[in-house]
C-alpha cells in the first residue's frame, strides 16, 4: 500500500506516515551504532567503526567530529549526508560568534542542525528534488560558564531531544535497554568511559579495534582514548564477565549441593520407619 504514498515528501498515507521519513529512519538502522552516555561531569561519545581496508587511510574515516571546540557530534545513517550537515553546523558555529561574540550552547546548534532536518522536509520539498538526511545525531558538548554536561539526540524527522543516554544506529534498541538497566546519575569519568564501551561490545564483537571513543571534561576539553586505552578497558570487562560467570557457577553449584543434601535426607526419613 505505501507504494501510493511513498513517492513524494509532502503526501501523507491514510494512517498519517511520511514513508520518506520511515525510509530514512531505516538507512539510519542500518548505520554503526553511536553511544552517548552522561555522567556526573563528564560526557562521552562511542562509535563502532567500520573496519578499514588494507589500502584504505583510516583517518578518512571519521564518524565522530567537532562542530566547535566544546561541540562534539556523532551520527549513524548516509556518511554523506553527515558531511553535509556537519559543515552547515560548523558555519552556524562560528557565524554566531562573529555575530554575538559567544560561542553557541549546545541546545542552540542542535536545534539548528533539527531545524536543517525538519527544512528538509517541510520547506524544500515544496519545489521537489530533495529527500530527508538520513542520519540521526548524537551531540554532546557544554555551554559557556557551565560545568553540566550535555547530550542530545536529532533524528530525520527534524525531532530533537536531551538524554541521559542513547544510542543510534545498529542494534541501538538493544543498546538502550543495556543503558536503561546500568545508568547511574552520579558517574564518574572512569565509570562513564566504561559503561560506553560496555555498552557498544553488546553489538561490536571484534573488540577494542573497532571501537572510537570521544570524552569531554569540560568546556573545550576534548581526548580521544587511543587503542591502547581502549583496550585495557575491554580487558577490564572480560575479566568482570568471567568473574561473574564463575561465581554464578559456584551458586548454581550450591544451590545443586544443597537440593541433593535435601533429597537424601528426605529418602533416609522415608525409609526409616519400614527399619
Amino acid at each position: 500500500m505505501s507504494r501510493s504514498y511513498d513517492r513524494a515528501l509532502t503526501v501523507f498515507s491514510p494512517d498519517g506516515h511520511l514513508f520518506q521519513v520511515e525510509y530514512a529512519l531505516e538507512a539510519v538502522r542500518k548505520g554503526t551504532c553511536a553511544v552517548g552516555v552522561r555522567g556526573k561531569d563528564v560526557v562521552v561519545l562511542g562509535v563502532e567503526k567500520k573496519s578499514v581496508l588494507q589500502l584504505q587511510d583510516p583517518r578518512t574515516v571519521r564518524k565522530v567530529v567537532m562542530l566547535d571546540d566544546h561541540v562534539s557530534l556523532a551520527f549513524a545513517g548516509l556518511t554523506a549526508d553527515g558531511r553535509v550537515l556537519i559543515d552547515k553546523a560548523r558555519m552556524e558555529c562560528q557565524s554566531h560568534r562573529l555575530t554575538v561574540e559567544d560561542p553557541v550552547t549546545v541546545e542552540y546548534i542542535t536545534r539548528h542542525i533539527a531545524g536543517i532536518q525538519q527544512a528538509c522536509i517541510f520547506r524544500y520539498t515544496q519545489s521537489g528534488g530533495r529527500r530527508p538526511f538520513g542520519i540521526s545525531t548524537l551531540i554532546i558538548g557544554f555551554d559557556p560558564q557551565d560545568t553540566k554536561p550535555r547530550l542530545y539526540m536529532t533524528e530525520p524527522s527534524g525531532i530533537y531531544s536531551a538524554w541521559k543516554a542513547n544510542a543510534i544506529g545498529r542494534s541501538s534498541k538493544t543498546v538502550r535497554e543495556f543503558l536503561e538497566k546500568n545508568h547511574k546519575d552520579d558517574m564518574t569519568r572512569d565509570e562513564t568511559v566504561k559503561l560506553t564501551v560496555k555498552s557498544l561490545l553488546e553489538v561490536v564483537q571484534t573488540g577494542a579495534k573497532n571501537i572510537e571513543i570521544s570524552v569531554m571534561d569540560g568546556f573545550g576539553k576534548v581526548s580521544a582514548l587511543d587503542l591502547s586505552q581502549i583496550e585495557a578497558i575491554v580487558s577490564e570487562i572480560e575479566h568482570e564477565k568471567e568473574a561473574e560467570a564463575e561465581r554464578k557457577r559456584s551458586r548454581l553449584a550450591a544451590t545443586a549441593a544443597g537440593q541433593a543434601a535435601m533429597s537424601a535426607r528426605a529418602g533416609e526419613d522415608r525409609a526409616a520407619p519400614g527399619a
